[in-house]
């Protein structure tokens, strides 16, 4: 028997539509990285883009559980000496909530070229209103 293995076939892509409201932030990045990756398909291959694109509606309305609101820090650097910027989730999530999401999703992801091209299968928006209704997105449930 010969191992099969699946080719890029950009038409069997399918738009999945996630509502993050009252969803926990890292249940919902592991669920829409499963999608984006195509972990979910009986033709999944690891070194090749199979999975759907995913829109996240209404990520302002996130939920962490516990004092992550006050103690989750995220950090980034400018490069510079004294370049490290510290925000917390709760003025991230006031600020850019779409960014929160993007970055669970990225850390669940290969961090490779392969990492790279699913992250841009990824369309996140603050609110349930999105540019992407002409692709007919499915509206997926996920398990809370």
């Amino acid at each position: 028997m010969k191992t099969m293995s699946a080719k890029f076939e950009a038409t069997g892509r399918k738009w999945i539509l996630v509502d993050a409201e009252a969803q926990a932030l890292g249940r919902l990045a592991s669920q829409v990285a499963v999608r984006l990756r195509g972990k979910h398909l009986p033709h999944f291959t690891p070194h090749v883009d199979v999975g759907d694109f995913v829109v996240v509606i209404n990520a302002e309305k996130i939920r962490l559980t516990g004092n992550k609101w006050d103690q989750k820090v995220y950090y980034r650097h400018s490069g510079h000496m004294g370049g490290l910027k510290a925000t917390t989730a709760k003025k991230l999530n006031r600020e850019n909530p779409e960014r929160m999401i993007r970055l669970a999703v990225w850390g669940m992801l290969p961090k490779n070229r392969l990492g790279r091209q699913l992250l841009k299968k990824l369309k996140v928006y603050r609110g349930s209103e999105h540019p992407h209704e002409a692709q007919q997105p499915t509206q997926v449930v996920l398990p809370t």
